[in-house]
């Protein structure tokens, strides 16, 4: 099978482009690099320092009803963090900015938490687990 090295970016169908962009770069620290509108759509990409590139697309004949988990299409977008007491850093940074974080899950494979952007797309911010070195 041919190998897939990464992911390469990923694009939102969101209501408002503008509304959008300032919550990504207020909240997340995303900047924006390039903006492509067209006929049918606002389209900007966005790229974090850590590398991801994230691409907001309104659609101007879009419905404006907000996004839904449970219809097919994507759940949530997960962002990774390095370390438990990171996770609890953002747990803070998110609570200073109104947002309303869910708390702290913890499992086996590591801690998550979860908050909505504007539209209602549901992001989380994860933390591996340590691994167990065996040693006691």
């Amino acid at each position: 099978m041919p190998r897939v090295t990464g992911v390469a970016h990923i694009t939102l169908s969101v209501r408002d482009r503008d509304a959008s962009l300032e919550f990504y770069r207020s909240v997340l620290g995303f900047s924006e690099f390039k903006t492509r509108d067209g006929k049918q759509w606002l389209h900007t990409e966005c790229r974090h320092p850590c590398g991801i590139v994230l691409g907001v697309t309104q659609h101007k004949d879009q419905f404006k009803a907000k996004f839904d988990h449970r219809r097919a299409g994507v759940d949530h977008v997960s962002f990774q963090v390095s370390c438990l007491g990171e996770l609890e850093s953002w747990e803070e940074h998110l609570t200073e900015l109104d947002i309303d974080p869910s708390p702290i899950v913890h499992s086996d494979y590591g801690s998550m938490l979860s908050f909505n952007d504007p539209d209602g797309i549901q992001l989380e911010l994860f933390c591996p687990a340590e691994p167990d070195t065996g040693e006691d």
